[in-house]
Protein backbone atom coordinates (compact mmCIF):
# COMPACT_ATOMS: atom_id res chain seq x y z
CA UNK A 1 0.00 0.00 0.00
CA UNK A 2 3.02 2.45 1.03
CA UNK A 3 4.33 1.65 -2.29
CA UNK A 4 1.14 2.17 -4.26
CA UNK A 5 1.10 5.70 -2.62
CA UNK A 6 4.56 7.37 -3.57
CA UNK A 7 4.13 5.40 -6.62
CA UNK A 8 0.82 8.16 -7.41
CA UNK A 9 2.30 10.52 -6.13
CA UNK A 10 5.64 10.51 -8.52
CA UNK A 11 2.65 10.12 -11.19
CA UNK A 12 1.12 13.26 -9.81
CA UNK A 13 4.44 15.67 -9.46
CA UNK A 14 5.56 14.15 -13.43
CA UNK A 15 2.17 15.46 -14.89
CA UNK A 16 2.29 18.18 -13.00
CA UNK A 17 5.63 19.11 -14.36
CA UNK A 18 4.78 18.10 -18.12
CA UNK A 19 1.57 20.63 -17.45
CA UNK A 20 3.37 23.50 -16.43
CA UNK A 21 5.98 22.72 -19.66
CA UNK A 22 3.29 22.69 -22.10
CA UNK A 23 1.48 25.87 -20.34
CA UNK A 24 5.26 27.61 -20.64
CA UNK A 25 6.35 30.14 -23.22
CA UNK A 26 8.99 29.32 -25.24
CA UNK A 27 11.68 31.51 -27.60
CA UNK A 28 13.48 29.67 -30.11
CA UNK A 29 16.01 31.68 -32.75
CA UNK A 30 16.80 30.83 -36.12
CA UNK A 31 20.50 31.23 -35.21
CA UNK A 32 22.21 32.52 -32.18
CA UNK A 33 25.09 34.05 -34.05
CA UNK A 34 25.92 36.02 -37.09
CA UNK A 35 28.99 36.60 -38.70
CA UNK A 36 29.01 39.81 -40.32
CA UNK A 37 32.80 39.00 -41.81
CA UNK A 38 35.27 42.28 -42.90
CA UNK A 39 33.11 45.49 -42.26
CA UNK A 40 34.68 49.00 -42.98
CA UNK A 41 35.29 51.67 -39.41
CA UNK A 42 33.96 53.98 -41.88
CA UNK A 43 31.09 52.11 -43.60
CA UNK A 44 28.42 52.84 -41.35
CA UNK A 45 26.77 50.99 -38.38
CA UNK A 46 25.80 47.44 -39.31
CA UNK A 47 22.74 45.36 -38.17
CA UNK A 48 21.19 41.78 -37.86
CA UNK A 49 17.62 40.89 -36.86
CA UNK A 50 17.84 37.92 -34.75
CA UNK A 51 13.94 36.21 -35.55
CA UNK A 52 12.87 33.75 -33.22
CA UNK A 53 9.56 31.43 -32.71
CA UNK A 54 7.06 31.02 -30.00
CA UNK A 55 7.11 27.29 -29.73
CA UNK A 56 5.76 27.15 -25.91
CA UNK A 57 1.63 27.54 -25.67
CA UNK A 58 2.13 30.44 -23.59
CA UNK A 59 2.39 34.11 -24.34
CA UNK A 60 6.17 34.95 -24.79
CA UNK A 61 7.74 38.42 -23.32
CA UNK A 62 10.72 39.47 -23.64
CA UNK A 63 11.51 41.45 -20.28
CA UNK A 64 15.07 42.82 -21.60
CA UNK A 65 17.66 42.54 -23.81
CA UNK A 66 21.61 44.32 -22.60
CA UNK A 67 24.61 44.20 -25.10
CA UNK A 68 27.92 42.89 -23.93
CA UNK A 69 29.53 46.80 -25.05
CA UNK A 70 27.88 50.35 -25.56
CA UNK A 71 28.78 49.68 -29.38
CA UNK A 72 25.77 47.46 -30.00
CA UNK A 73 22.41 48.73 -29.34
CA UNK A 74 19.49 46.07 -29.39
CA UNK A 75 15.99 46.51 -30.36
CA UNK A 76 13.10 43.68 -29.78
CA UNK A 77 9.77 42.71 -29.86
CA UNK A 78 8.28 44.74 -26.81
CA UNK A 79 4.60 43.05 -27.48
CA UNK A 80 3.74 39.72 -26.04
CA UNK A 81 4.23 36.85 -29.02
CA UNK A 82 1.73 34.44 -29.13
CA UNK A 83 2.61 30.70 -29.36
CA UNK A 84 3.35 29.96 -32.89
CA UNK A 85 3.87 33.51 -33.81
CA UNK A 86 7.60 35.43 -34.71
CA UNK A 87 9.26 38.14 -32.95
CA UNK A 88 13.31 39.47 -33.23
CA UNK A 89 15.99 41.09 -31.63
CA UNK A 90 18.01 43.38 -33.73
CA UNK A 91 21.68 44.28 -32.68
CA UNK A 92 23.24 46.93 -34.55
CA UNK A 93 26.42 47.70 -34.50
CA UNK A 94 29.04 50.74 -34.67
CA UNK A 95 32.65 50.37 -36.26
CA UNK A 96 33.71 53.86 -35.50
CA UNK A 97 36.93 53.57 -33.69
CA UNK A 98 36.50 50.00 -33.30
CA UNK A 99 39.12 48.27 -35.77
CA UNK A 100 40.04 44.56 -35.77
CA UNK A 101 38.03 41.81 -34.91
CA UNK A 102 35.06 41.74 -32.19
CA UNK A 103 32.62 39.36 -30.93
CA UNK A 104 29.76 40.84 -28.71
CA UNK A 105 27.24 39.37 -26.70
CA UNK A 106 23.31 40.84 -26.74
CA UNK A 107 21.32 39.23 -23.21
CA UNK A 108 17.93 38.21 -23.98
CA UNK A 109 16.09 37.48 -20.66
CA UNK A 110 12.16 36.46 -21.14
CA UNK A 111 9.86 34.12 -19.74
CA UNK A 112 10.34 31.38 -21.61
CA UNK A 113 11.59 28.18 -20.05
CA UNK A 114 15.29 28.83 -20.26
CA UNK A 115 14.99 32.56 -18.73
CA UNK A 116 17.94 33.69 -20.67
CA UNK A 117 18.70 33.24 -23.96
CA UNK A 118 22.68 34.68 -25.43
CA UNK A 119 23.14 36.12 -29.18
CA UNK A 120 26.52 36.46 -30.76
CA UNK A 121 27.55 38.86 -33.22
CA UNK A 122 31.35 38.54 -34.51
CA UNK A 123 33.46 40.01 -37.12
CA UNK A 124 36.21 42.09 -38.07
CA UNK A 125 36.27 46.12 -38.45
CA UNK A 126 38.81 47.05 -41.35
CA UNK A 127 40.71 50.00 -40.59
CA UNK A 128 39.76 53.40 -42.51
CA UNK A 129 42.31 54.89 -43.95
CA UNK A 130 43.98 58.05 -42.08
CA UNK A 131 43.72 61.56 -43.47
CA UNK A 132 45.87 64.64 -42.49
CA UNK A 133 43.25 65.58 -39.64
CA UNK A 134 43.84 62.06 -38.13
CA UNK A 135 47.54 62.70 -37.59
CA UNK A 136 47.53 66.25 -37.04
CA UNK A 137 44.31 66.96 -35.24
CA UNK A 138 45.49 70.17 -34.04
CA UNK A 139 45.25 73.59 -36.25
CA UNK A 140 46.41 77.10 -36.10
CA UNK A 141 44.93 78.67 -39.65
CA UNK A 142 47.04 76.47 -42.25
CA UNK A 143 49.36 74.96 -39.94
CA UNK A 144 48.38 71.80 -38.50
CA UNK A 145 50.10 69.95 -35.56
CA UNK A 146 50.05 66.38 -33.67
CA UNK A 147 49.66 68.46 -30.53
CA UNK A 148 49.76 71.76 -29.50
CA UNK A 149 51.75 70.40 -25.89
CA UNK A 150 55.47 69.54 -26.18
CA UNK A 151 55.56 67.74 -22.99
CA UNK A 152 59.34 66.65 -21.96
CA UNK A 153 57.30 64.71 -19.09
CA UNK A 154 60.78 64.35 -16.69
CA UNK A 155 64.10 66.49 -16.90
CA UNK A 156 66.51 66.18 -14.14
CA UNK A 157 68.22 69.63 -13.08
CA UNK A 158 71.40 68.65 -14.59
CA UNK A 159 69.99 66.85 -18.13
CA UNK A 160 69.59 68.25 -21.24
CA UNK A 161 66.63 66.60 -23.38
CA UNK A 162 64.82 66.62 -26.71
CA UNK A 163 61.54 65.65 -27.89
CA UNK A 164 59.92 66.59 -31.54
CA UNK A 165 56.82 67.69 -32.79
CA UNK A 166 55.21 67.32 -36.29
CA UNK A 167 53.79 69.95 -38.76
CA UNK A 168 52.30 70.27 -41.83
CA UNK A 169 51.28 73.10 -43.98
CA UNK A 170 48.18 72.62 -45.34
CA UNK A 171 48.44 75.70 -47.24
CA UNK A 172 48.92 76.21 -51.01
CA UNK A 173 51.82 78.32 -50.77
CA UNK A 174 55.10 78.31 -48.96
CA UNK A 175 54.40 79.08 -45.11
CA UNK A 176 57.83 80.35 -42.88
CA UNK A 177 57.87 79.13 -39.49
CA UNK A 178 58.90 81.29 -36.10
CA UNK A 179 58.54 80.83 -32.31
CA UNK A 180 58.40 83.64 -30.28
CA UNK A 181 58.50 84.31 -26.42
CA UNK A 182 61.03 80.84 -25.61
CA UNK A 183 62.12 80.74 -22.72
CA UNK A 184 65.62 80.49 -22.24
CA UNK A 185 66.24 77.17 -21.10
CA UNK A 186 64.61 75.93 -24.32
CA UNK A 187 65.72 75.76 -28.03
CA UNK A 188 62.87 75.62 -30.37
CA UNK A 189 63.89 75.02 -34.13
CA UNK A 190 61.43 74.55 -37.16
CA UNK A 191 63.13 71.79 -39.74
CA UNK A 192 62.59 73.19 -42.16
CA UNK A 193 62.33 76.70 -41.47
CA UNK A 194 60.36 77.35 -44.55
CA UNK A 195 57.81 74.59 -45.58
CA UNK A 196 56.40 74.50 -49.40
CA UNK A 197 52.53 73.77 -49.78
CA UNK A 198 51.61 70.38 -48.36
CA UNK A 199 55.17 69.53 -46.85
CA UNK A 200 55.57 68.34 -43.53
CA UNK A 201 57.98 69.32 -40.75
CA UNK A 202 59.16 69.62 -37.41
CA UNK A 203 59.65 71.41 -34.72
CA UNK A 204 62.54 70.47 -32.77
CA UNK A 205 62.60 71.45 -28.85
CA UNK A 206 65.64 71.33 -26.31
CA UNK A 207 65.05 71.46 -22.68
CA UNK A 208 68.25 72.23 -20.65
CA UNK A 209 67.06 71.50 -16.89
CA UNK A 210 70.57 73.33 -15.94
CA UNK A 211 68.84 76.52 -16.98
CA UNK A 212 65.72 75.94 -15.82
CA UNK A 213 66.45 77.39 -12.01
CA UNK A 214 62.72 75.78 -11.17
CA UNK A 215 61.85 72.68 -9.76
CA UNK A 216 58.50 70.66 -10.04
CA UNK A 217 56.23 70.83 -12.50
CA UNK A 218 56.93 73.92 -14.79
CA UNK A 219 54.99 75.27 -17.71
CA UNK A 220 55.25 77.58 -20.97
CA UNK A 221 53.79 78.98 -23.25
CA UNK A 222 55.30 80.10 -26.58
CA UNK A 223 53.61 81.08 -29.93
CA UNK A 224 53.95 80.74 -33.72
CA UNK A 225 54.67 83.14 -36.25
CA UNK A 226 53.38 82.19 -39.76
CA UNK A 227 55.01 83.88 -42.92
CA UNK A 228 56.08 86.75 -39.62
CA UNK A 229 52.70 87.13 -38.70
CA UNK A 230 51.72 86.62 -34.85
CA UNK A 231 48.33 85.98 -33.38
CA UNK A 232 47.84 85.02 -29.68
CA UNK A 233 45.71 82.15 -30.43
CA UNK A 234 48.75 80.26 -31.73
CA UNK A 235 50.53 78.76 -28.46
CA UNK A 236 52.24 75.94 -28.09
CA UNK A 237 52.95 74.69 -24.22
CA UNK A 238 56.04 73.72 -23.37
CA UNK A 239 56.25 71.10 -19.84
CA UNK A 240 58.50 69.56 -17.84
CA UNK A 241 58.41 68.11 -14.29
CA UNK A 242 62.46 69.35 -12.81
CA UNK A 243 63.78 67.18 -10.20
CA UNK A 244 67.02 66.10 -8.54
CA UNK A 245 69.05 63.51 -10.09
CA UNK A 246 69.69 61.15 -6.96
CA UNK A 247 70.54 57.97 -8.87
CA UNK A 248 74.40 58.48 -8.56
CA UNK A 249 74.38 58.52 -5.14
CA UNK A 250 76.24 55.87 -3.49
CA UNK A 251 74.63 53.90 -0.66
CA UNK A 252 76.99 55.46 2.29
CA UNK A 253 75.71 59.01 0.52
CA UNK A 254 72.27 58.18 0.69
CA UNK A 255 72.80 57.05 4.41
CA UNK A 256 73.72 60.52 5.01
CA UNK A 257 71.68 62.45 2.81
CA UNK A 258 69.14 64.77 4.23
CA UNK A 259 65.89 63.98 5.99
CA UNK A 260 62.39 65.53 6.13
CA UNK A 261 59.98 64.90 8.59
CA UNK A 262 56.90 66.87 8.98
CA UNK A 263 55.04 66.85 12.29
CA UNK A 264 51.73 66.25 10.06
CA UNK A 265 50.96 65.46 6.45
CA UNK A 266 47.39 66.37 6.57
CA UNK A 267 45.66 68.92 8.58
CA UNK A 268 41.65 68.94 8.44
CA UNK A 269 40.39 72.37 9.61
CA UNK A 270 36.98 70.96 9.99
CA UNK A 271 34.10 73.83 8.60
CA UNK A 272 35.10 77.19 8.03
CA UNK A 273 32.02 79.59 7.30
CA UNK A 274 31.87 81.12 3.13
CA UNK A 275 34.69 82.90 2.12
CA UNK A 276 36.11 82.85 5.45
CA UNK A 277 40.25 81.84 5.30
CA UNK A 278 42.06 79.13 7.21
CA UNK A 279 45.87 79.58 8.21
CA UNK A 280 47.51 76.89 9.11
CA UNK A 281 51.64 75.96 9.92
CA UNK A 282 53.34 72.91 8.68
CA UNK A 283 56.41 72.10 10.85
CA UNK A 284 59.19 69.92 9.84
CA UNK A 285 62.72 68.82 10.69
CA UNK A 286 65.59 67.56 9.49
CA UNK A 287 66.54 64.25 10.81
CA UNK A 288 69.25 63.12 8.15
CA UNK A 289 73.21 63.89 8.31
CA UNK A 290 73.52 66.84 5.89
CA UNK A 291 71.84 69.95 5.30
CA UNK A 292 68.43 69.71 3.90
CA UNK A 293 67.69 72.40 1.45
CA UNK A 294 64.16 73.40 0.46
CA UNK A 295 64.32 73.81 -3.11
CA UNK A 296 60.05 74.89 -3.79
CA UNK A 297 56.87 74.82 -2.21
CA UNK A 298 53.79 74.94 -4.60
CA UNK A 299 50.28 74.44 -4.03
CA UNK A 300 47.31 73.54 -5.80
CA UNK A 301 44.23 76.43 -6.73
CA UNK A 302 42.71 78.37 -3.63
CA UNK A 303 46.21 77.90 -1.40
CA UNK A 304 48.39 80.33 -1.10
CA UNK A 305 52.25 79.85 0.94
CA UNK A 306 54.81 81.92 3.14
CA UNK A 307 58.10 81.00 2.43
CA UNK A 308 59.97 79.01 5.27
CA UNK A 309 61.60 80.06 7.95
CA UNK A 310 64.77 78.47 7.05
CA UNK A 311 65.62 77.18 3.46
CA UNK A 312 68.47 75.82 4.67
CA UNK A 313 68.35 73.43 7.54
CA UNK A 314 70.49 71.97 9.50
CA UNK A 315 70.88 68.03 10.59
CA UNK A 316 68.58 68.46 13.82
CA UNK A 317 67.29 71.57 13.12
CA UNK A 318 63.12 72.61 12.68
CA UNK A 319 61.72 75.09 10.24
CA UNK A 320 57.93 75.80 9.42
CA UNK A 321 55.93 77.64 6.66
CA UNK A 322 52.23 79.20 6.65
CA UNK A 323 49.37 77.88 4.24
CA UNK A 324 46.78 80.32 3.62
CA UNK A 325 43.37 78.56 2.39
CA UNK A 326 41.59 80.89 0.25
CA UNK A 327 38.27 79.16 -0.67
CA UNK A 328 36.94 82.44 -2.14
CA UNK A 329 33.22 81.14 -3.44
CA UNK A 330 33.99 77.32 -3.10
CA UNK A 331 31.49 75.33 -0.52
CA UNK A 332 30.98 72.12 0.35
CA UNK A 333 34.04 69.33 0.83
CA UNK A 334 37.50 70.59 0.17
CA UNK A 335 40.90 69.14 -0.22
CA UNK A 336 43.85 70.93 -1.41
CA UNK A 337 47.46 69.58 -2.10
CA UNK A 338 51.11 71.28 -1.15
CA UNK A 339 54.19 70.25 -2.66
CA UNK A 340 57.26 70.55 -1.05
CA UNK A 341 60.45 69.70 -2.93
CA UNK A 342 63.28 69.15 -1.22
CA UNK A 343 66.90 67.55 -1.59
CA UNK A 344 65.41 64.31 0.39
CA UNK A 345 66.37 61.64 -2.10
CA UNK A 346 63.38 59.32 -0.47
CA UNK A 347 61.18 62.61 -0.34
CA UNK A 348 62.17 65.22 -2.91
CA UNK A 349 58.55 65.94 -3.68
CA UNK A 350 56.90 65.41 -0.34
CA UNK A 351 52.53 65.63 -0.45
CA UNK A 352 50.70 67.54 2.02
CA UNK A 353 47.37 68.39 2.31
CA UNK A 354 44.63 70.92 3.57
CA UNK A 355 40.93 69.47 4.02
CA UNK A 356 37.86 70.27 5.39
CA UNK A 357 34.22 71.65 4.61
CA UNK A 358 33.25 75.50 3.75
CA UNK A 359 29.66 76.31 4.73
CA UNK A 360 27.06 77.74 2.17
CA UNK A 361 26.28 81.25 2.24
Amino acid sequence: MKKLVICLFSVLIFSSYIMAQQNSANISFDKEVHDFGKIKEDGGKVEYEFSFVNTGSSPLIITNVKASCGCTSPTWTEKPVMPGQKGFVKAVFNPVRRPGNFNKSIFVESNSEKGRNILRITGEVLPREKTVADYYPKTMGDLRLETNHMAFVKVYSNQIKTDTLKIVNTSDSKMRIALVNVPDYVKLTPVPEVLKAGEEGYIIGVYDGSKANDWGFVTSRVYIKMNDKYDNKNSLTISAKIEEDFSQLTEQELLNAPKIIFEEKTFNFGETDYGKKVEHTFNFKNEGKRDLNIRKIRSTCGCTTVAPEKTTIKPGESSSFKVIFNPGSRTGKQKKSIYVISNDPKKSNERLMIAGNVKEK
